[in-house]
């Protein structure tokens, strides 16, 4: 009797996916995370955990990730680790809508309240509309995980925080482990609800995965702060090089970071009265140049500037708001920049007049044909016909211009 060889091959080894995720929600990270969700669906790994660390962020990426998650085939662990991690505001979303959550020891988990764009309490009939919103999609969540759902409600409405124990104690969470190995040994054979899939994970090979060095650049160029300088030095660029043409490094320089700025302003949510605020401070800046206001535009400039830089992610929430040393750093010196360019043009506009005939007037050059009263004479590098009315002056003399008539020929006194 003849066996199969394919009888006695061993089972092959499960995979897991191990997504890295210690940043803020946003919509590069969240890019970043969905992509790696939908890799899992398409290579057919076991599962996929993604390692959670973050502060929060924009509730409409965190909205995105959780949506994958819900929707992926392969079933999603969310690890909140290493220790000392967090799975705050909207990482709590993120974590309730996981097949399976987990936390390492000396985690912790929640304050999930809703805060204005300005980082402060909402108040009356809007509080109430926008925590009512937030309790019930989370509750939601936690229901349909098997959690528990009157404190995801109180992480909601009052802030609720817990550490990994008393967070497993209180069924928020489905494990902890100390480290990731343990972990998928740990829930190995466990049925996930509500997608009701046996995970297989025990010494599963184990593929880890970080944002690319590109998505960090992304993430990197949506700095609030950043994005406010960049499009400062895109404003000032392109005015230095439209005051001066043909400098080319100003203006290629103000556009690149003009460009960039604005993919920032593309990325998150602006308030559009920061940015009329921010315009009409380039307005004041560039009329400056144009009229003479004694720097009271410059100062208009400097004060709309900083009002519209504070003003300008406001719907993006406290974690996206432009620093205030930053906004008045950054006026300051775009005030004195604009300043040194005026006093350069004044200083430009009030200076003697250096070229054509009146650059001539006052040069000494050498007789190199003896006048008398007509001859030749070499001065800034050219041979010029000559005369004079003081006799006769031999080769060899010095003698300085006094006047150029329109015949192009230089009237000469001995120097």
């Amino acid at each position: 009797m003849v066996v199969p060889a394919a009888a006695f091959a061993a089972p092959s080894q499960p995979r897991v996916l191990a997504v890295e995720f210690d940043n803020d929600v946003n919509p590069v990270t969240a890019d970043y995370v969905i992509d790696q969700i939908e890799r899992a669906n398409k290579e057919n790994y076991n599962a996929v955990v993604i390692l959670l660390d973050t502060p929060g962020g924009l509730a409409s990426a965190m909205k995105d990730i959780y949506e994958a998650e819900l929707a992926s085939k392969v079933p999603v662990i969310v690890y909140v680790s290493p220790e000392g991690a967090r799975a705050a505001s909207a990482g709590v979303w993120i974590s309730q809508a996981a097949d399976l959550l987990a936390m390492a020891p000396q985690t912790n988990i929640g304050s999930s309240t809703p805060v204005s764009v300005g980082g402060e309490d909402i108040q009356k009939d809007l509080r109430n509309k926008v925590v009512n919103d937030a309790a019930a999609s989370l509750r939601a969540l936690a229901r349909e995980h098997g959690r528990n759902v009157k404190w995801v409600d109180a992480a909601v409405r009052r802030g609720a925080n817990l550490s990994a124990r008393e967070a497993l104690e209180m069924n928020v969470i489905d494990v902890i482990a100390p480290d990731l190995p343990t972990l998928l040994n740990q829930v190995d054979g466990t049925e996930t609800v509500p997608k009701m899939i046996m995970l297989e994970t025990a010494g599963a090979k184990i593929d880890e995965v970080e944002m690319s060095f590109w998505k960090r650049i992304l993430d990197t160029l949506i700095d609030p702060n950043l994005i406010v300088i960049l499009m400062s030095i895109g404003v000032l660029g392109i005015t230095i090089e439209l005051w001066s043409p043909g400098l080319i490094l100003p203006g290629t320089v103000g556009a690149i970071s003009l460009i960039i700025g604005l993919f920032g302003l593309q990325i998150l949510p602006v308030s559009w009265a920061g940015v009329l605020l921010l315009l009409l401070a380039a307005g004041f800046f560039v009329a400056e140049m144009f009229v003479v206001s004694h720097g009271a535009l410059a100062l208009a400039g400097a004060v709309a500037f900083v009002i519209g830089s504070l003003m300008l992610f406001d719907p993006a929430g406290e974690s996206y708001q432009v620093s205030l040393q930053v906004a008045l750093g950054v006026a300051a010196t775009m005030a004195l920049m604009v300043g040194l360019v005026v006093a350069k043009l004044v200083q430009v506009r009030r200076a003697e007049v250096v070229t054509g005939q009146e650059e001539l007037i006052g040069q000494v050059g050498i007789v190199r044909q003896e006048l008398d009263p007509v001859g030749l004479v070499f001065v800034h590098g050219e041979l010029w016909r000559a005369t004079t009315d003081r006799g006769p002056i031999g080769a060899g003399r010095h003698v300085r211009v006094e006047g150029l008539d329109d015949a192009l020929t230089l009237t000469v006194a001995p120097a």
